[in-house]
């Protein structure tokens, strides 16, 4: 839990407050002992997605929503291991 300050004391020392919260502090600024704010660092946000960036990186057959074909186990690859399981 990080420290609490009154308002006068926050108006007065706001510069040095604000240095401790870049480090990692949160301080919670009080009226009458009764919390009313905090103060806390703001964290670099990620860069926005731009639509159409990944264009051309993702192939989509026109046959990928065709019903799909009966499962034949003769398909499998011969190492697979759960083709002892199912043959």
């Amino acid at each position: 839990m990080g420290t609490t300050v009154n308002i006068h004391e926050a108006k007065t020392h706001l510069s040095r407050l604000l240095e401790r919260v870049q480090n990692g502090e949160e301080i919670t600024i009080a009226k009458a002992g009764k919390p009313i704010a905090t103060l806390t660092a703001i964290h670099e946000q990620p860069a926005r997605r731009v639509p159409g960036m990944d264009k051309g990186k993702v192939i989509i057959r026109a046959d990928f929503d065709d019903p799909m074909p009966e499962w034949d186990p003769g398909y499998m690859h011969p190492g697979d291991p759960l083709r002892e399981l199912v043959g």
